[in-house]
């Protein structure tokens, strides 16, 4: 008998888009790597570091279609978010009022 694996086309295509938009940010980054983290019932996160330091996310509705994203886009994706990975990432003004903003007498972030 013939393996016969079901293909969801409504999830190949929001796949692709997702991948299209890595690619992208790929590209204006020079390069990119990644990784994936599930999220409960709202799917996964793709968490993206551009060679330049500069990072963002994506959230898929599922972490198979997530782990089909990355795959097609081409990045390199990490396991966990640490070590050398995350010592990419650059922050600036912005991210650090947002994450201590109360703390450190930025901006109230209610």
């Amino acid at each position: 008998m013939a393996d016969t694996q079901q293909v969801d086309p409504k999830a190949e295509r929001k796949a692709a888009r997702l991948a299209q938009r890595i690619g992208s940010f790929s590209r204006a980054h020079g390069g990119a790597e990644g990784q994936v983290a599930y999220i409960g019932q709202r799917g996964a996160r793709i968490v993206l570091v551009g060679e330049d330091g500069t990072w963002g996310d994506i959230v898929a509705p599922t972490y198979a279609i997530a782990e089909q994203a990355v795959a097609k886009s081409g990045i390199t994706v990490h396991e966990s978010f640490d070590g050398e990975f995350a010592a990419k990432v650059r922050t600036g003004p912005y991210e650090w009022s947002r994450m201590a903003g109360i703390q450190l007498g930025g901006p109230a972030n209610g």
